[in-house]
């Protein structure tokens, strides 16, 4: 069933990579590297116990993201953060989309690998709204403006396929959002 809460990690500035950028990790690093399309909230207010009107109400807008994650390194304890807020993995961009000019509700979030469509979903099929997801999360901790939280990803990730499947170097990592724009990132393991 739906969880009663949302699974929150952190990640710092260094994760994120601009639009077009190479997400460039050594040989080594992981053998199981995973795309995750998502739709990233831009904060636009400070937030602290925050209802979900007032959440809504300080969302400065939406902008596609793609939380490239290292399973291996995922996986390998209980705390998810190694694989997750690895340096120069999490793609962001093109551009942010204000608020009034977006309604998720009405778009989609697209993930191709060398032009393969990998996911593919509605954005009202988001586990927790992002109003809702920011009233979560400044529960716990002071969302400030520029702050980016990231929604979750739809169905279709390399460790959800039987048999699984992963990013390798050279490959094109696409991320859509229609009415936001396209992420084009290509991956680079160096040895």
């Amino acid at each position: 069933g739906v969880p009663a809460v949302p699974t929150f990690f952190a990640k710092w500035a260094d994760t994120l990579v601009g639009p077009d950028a190479d997400v460039a990790l050594s040989a080594g690093d992981t053998e199981k590297l995973d795309w995750e399309a998502e739709l990233a909230v831009v904060v636009g207010a400070d937030l602290r116990r925050a209802s979900v009107a007032e959440c809504a109400a300080a969302i400065a807008g939406y902008t596609v993201s793609n939380d490239v994650s290292l399973r291996d390194r995922q996986w390998a304890t209980t705390q998810w953060l190694s694989g997750k807020a690895w340096d120069a993995t999490t793609p962001i961009g093109p551009v942010v989309v204000t608020a009034d000019a977006f309604d998720p509700v009405e778009h989609t979030v697209t993930c191709r690998v060398d032009g393969e469509s990998v996911q593919h979903a509605p954005l009202d099929d988001l586990l927790f709204p992002p109003a809702e997801l920011l009233h979560h999360a400044s529960r716990f901790t002071r969302l400030r403006p520029g702050d980016l939280v990231l929604t979750g990803t739809p169905a279709g990730v390399g460790a959800g396929r039987d048999p699984q499947r992963f990013l390798t170097d050279g490959q094109v990592l696409e991320t859509e959002i229609s009415g936001i724009g396209l992420l084009r990132n290509t991956i680079r393991i160096s040895s």
